[in-house]
C-alpha cells in the first residue's frame, strides 16, 4: 500500500468518524428543538402593517412616477445581464478566472477567491447587485411616512445582510477550504458549538461570542478590593477600599446601568475606572444591581429610585457622615439620575452636590436606531412578553442590540462558530457583553412607555412616585461624558436633552469612539482623546463645530472639575462602620447570578 492510499484511507475513516459525531449531534439538536417553547414572533419581526405600506407606497410610485420605476428596473436588469456576459466572456478564454470586480469593498469578501475564482465571484458580484437594487428601491419610496421607511429600511437591510453568501456553507470559500483540510471536522466542531448554544439558552440562538471559561468575575476580572456594605432586594452595595492616606471629603455613588454588569468599569487593572477614581483620592460606593426574576414583575423606575438610589444616598450618608455626595450615573442609571434629581428637587432635598452622566439620554424625541423597535407592534410584544413571564430576559434585548451591528455581532461570530468550527476568542468586553441582566416587567413597560415612546420627563412631565418629574428641575452642577461614534445613545441626543436642564454650572464632553470604549478610556492608553466647548448655549452642530479637541482620555479633566465640587482633603475612610459590617467581598452576589439561571 502506498503513502497516498494510507492517506486516504485516513481521511476516509476520520470522515465516517466525523459522519457518526454528526448523527449524534442532529439527535441532541432534535431533542432542542422539541422542548423549545414557542416564541412569540412579534418580538423578531415588525407588524404586516409595515410591509403593506411599503408595497402600497411602491405601487403608488409606480402610478405617479411610472418612469421612474422602470428607470431602477432597467438600470438591475442592465447590471445583471452584463454581469452574466463578462462572466461568460471569461469563461469562453479557456481560463479558470472571473471578470474584473466591480462591487465595493467588503471585509466579509475578504478570500482571495472571491475575486478569482468564477463561480464565488459570479455570486459575490451578482449579491451586490441584488443588494444595491432591493436597497435602492426602498429609498425610491417617497409617499412612505419617514418613520416607517427608517423602520423599512433597517428590516430590508437585515434581509440583505442575512442572505449574504457568507452565510451558507455552499458558498462560502473559507467554510468549504477548512472543511476540505479537516476532512469534515471544523464542520462537526462548528454544529458541536451550535448545539451547545442552543442548549444553554433553551433552544434560543445566540451566538456565542466569547469563550466564557476563560473568565471568573472576582477571579481574574472585577477584581478592586472592596466590602459589600449595604444589600436590599434591589442592590448590594459596595464601598472600594482607598488606596491614598487621604480622600476628598465628599463621597462618589456609581449607579451602572442595570441592563448590563457594572463590572464593565473594572474589567482588568490597567482599565479599571473603579480603581482610577479610589486612586485619585475618593472614597467610591457603587451599586451592583440584583438580575431579577419573575418575581420583580411589578417592580417599577420607582423602586429601583427609592430602593436604589435614594437608599444608596442614605446609607453613604451614614457611612461617610457627610450630608452630601457626587452622583454618576451610566446609560439608564443616569437617564434614571436625572429622574432622581428632580424629585428631590420638588422635595427640597439637596443631598446631590453634583452629578455626572455618562452616556445618558433624557430626550427621546429622536429614537436612533432604536427606531425600528420602539414603535407600538414591538412594544405591545415585549408587554404581552413580560405579562406572561414577568420580566424582559436578558436575551431578547441582547439580540435587539446584535442586530444593529448584525455582521459584527451576529453573522460573523456565527460562521467562524459554526462553520469553521472555532472557538470564541477570551475576550473580556465580549464575556460583559454577553453576562446580561433581565430587566422586571413592569419597569421595562415604563421605561418604553413613558420615557422612549412618549418622552414625558422632557415634555409633559413624567409621573412617578406621587411627583410630576421633569428635566428643568435638574440645576446642580453637571457634567456629561458622550462618545462620538455611540449607536445606543447617540450624542446629540444626549446633548439635546443635557441641554434642557437649568444647571448653571456644566460641562459637555465627546469623547472618540462608542459607548463603551468612549467611556472606559484610560489616560495610561492615551488612545482616545475628545472635544470640549463650554458654550452650550448652541445647537448640537454648532456645538461640536467649535470645539476643542484635546488628545488623551477625558478622565483627568473630569477629576479637576470633580476636585472643586469634593470638598477638603481628611484622612483614607475604613470601609463600612458598626452597622455596615462588610456583608461579601466585591464584586458582591448579585453580579455572580446569570440571566439565564
Amino acid at each position: 500500500m502506498t503513502t497516498n492510499d494510507v492517506a486516504a484511507s485516513d481521511a476516509r475513516d476520520n470522515l465516517e468518524k466525523n459522519l457518526e459525531k454528526i448523527e449524534t449531534l442532529t439527535q441532541r439538536l432534535l431533542n432542542v428543538f422539541a422542548q423549545k417553547s414557542p416564541s412569540n414572533p412579534s418580538l423578531s419581526t415588525p407588524d404586516q402593517k409595515l410591509y403593506t405600506k411599503a408595497l402600497q407606497a411602491y405601487w403608488q410610485e409606480v402610478m405617479q412616477n411610472p418612469a421612474k420605476v422602470i428607470e431602477h428596473q432597467v438600470e438591475y436588469w442592465g447590471k445583471t445581464l452584463t454581469h452574466f456576459v463578462d462572466a461568460q466572456k471569461a469563461l469562453a478564454r479557456g481560463k479558470l478566472e472571473a471578470p474584473k470586480n466591480t462591487g465595493a469593498s467588503d471585509r466579509r469578501f475578504s478570500n482571495p477567491l472571491w475575486d478569482s475564482h468564477p463561480y464565488f465571484n459570479f455570486i459575490k458580484q451578482q449579491y451586490q447587485i441584488n443588494s444595491d437594487a432591493i436597497q435602492a428601491a426602498v429609498e425610491g419610496l417617497d409617499d412612505l411616512d419617514p418613520k416607517e421607511k427608517r423602520r423599512l429600511r433597517y428590516f430590508t437591510r437585515q434581509i440583505v445582510d442575512m442572505l449574504a453568501p457568507t452565510n451558507f456553507l455552499a458558498t462560502n470559500p473559507d467554510a468549504l477550504e477548512k472543511a476540505l483540510k479537516t476532512d469534515g471536522e471544523s464542520l462537526v466542531k462548528g454544529l458541536e458549538n451550535l448545539v451547545a448554544d442552543l442548549e444553554a439558552n433553551n433552544g434560543e440562538l445566540v451566538v456565542r461570542l466569547v469563550d466564557e471559561s476563560a473568565f471568573e468575575v472576582g477571579g481574574n476580572i472585577a477584581t478592586a478590593e472592596g466590602e459589600v456594605v449595604y444589600r436590599n432586594r434591589m442592590m448590594e452595595l459596595i464601598q472600594y477600599k482607598a488606596t491614598t492616606e487621604k480622600v476628598r471629603e465628599t463621597p462618589i455613588v456609581l449607579f451602572p446601568p442595570w441592563i448590563n454588569k457594572f463590572y464593565i468599569l473594572d474589567l482588568k487593572p490597567q482599565n479599571s475606572l473603579i480603581r482610577w477614581i479610589v486612586d485619585q483620592g475618593y472614597t467610591l460606593f457603587v451599586v451592583s444591581w440584583v438580575n431579577p426574576d419573575e418575581r420583580y414583575r411589578d417592580v417599577g423606575m420607582g423602586d429601583y429610585i427609592e430602593e436604589g438610589y435614594l437608599t444608596a444616598f442614605n446609607e453613604v450618608k451614614a457611612i461617610t457622615g457627610e450630608d452630601k455626595v457626587n452622583a454618576v450615573g451610566y446609560c439608564i442609571a443616569g437617564t434614571t439620575l436625572n429622574l432622581t434629581l428632580s424629585l428631590l428637587k420638588q422635595k427640597g432635598d439637596n443631598t446631590v452636590k453634583s452629578a455626572t452622566f455618562f452616556t445618558t439620554l433624557t430626550d427621546f424625541s429622536e429614537q436612533g436606531e432604536f427606531t425600528p423597535f420602539l414603535q407600538n407592534d414591538f412594544i405591545d410584544a415585549i408587554e404581552e412578553e413580560v405579562d406572561k413571564t414577568g420580566i424582559l430576559k436578558s436575551f431578547i434585548m441582547a439580540r435587539t442590540f446584535s442586530f444593529l451591528r448584525s455582521n459584527d455581532l451576529v453573522y460573523g461570530p456565527a460562521i467562524r462558530s459554526y462553520m469553521m468550527g472555532e472557538t470564541p476568542p477570551a475576550f473580556d468586553l465580549l464575556y460583559w457583553n454577553g453576562d446580561g441582566a433581565n430587566l422586571p416587567g413592569k419597569m421595562a413597560k415604563e421605561y418604553l412607555r413613558g420615557l422612549c415612546q412618549s418622552n414625558e420627563f422632557t415634555t409633559t412631565g413624567y409621573d412617578l412616585l406621587g411627583h410630576k418629574l421633569h428635566i428643568s428641575d435638574v440645576d446642580i452642577p453637571i457634567y456629561a461624558v458622550t462618545a462620538e461614534t455611540d449607536h445606543i445613545a447617540a450624542w446629540r441626543d444626549c446633548y439635546r436633552g443635557f441641554c434642557m436642564t437649568k444647571s448653571r454650572s456644566r460641562q459637555f464632553v465627546v469623547s472618540q469612539s462608542g459607548h463603551i470604549a468612549g467611556i472606559v478610556n484610560p489616560p495610561s492608553k492615551n488612545k482616545y482623546g475628545h472635544y470640549i466647548n463650554d458654550d452650550t448655549s448652541l445647537d448640537a452642530d454648532d456645538w461640536f463645530k467649535g470645539a476643542d479637541f484635546h488628545e488623551g482620555s477625558w478622565w483627568p479633566r473630569w477629576e479637576a472639575w470633580l476636585a472643586k465640587r469634593s470638598g477638603k482633603w481628611v484622612p483614607a475612610r475604613q470601609i463600612g462602620d458598626s452597622k455596615h459590617p462588610s456583608l461579601a467581598h466585591a464584586p458582591g452576589t448579585y453580579v455572580l447570578v446569570k440571566a439565564n439561571a
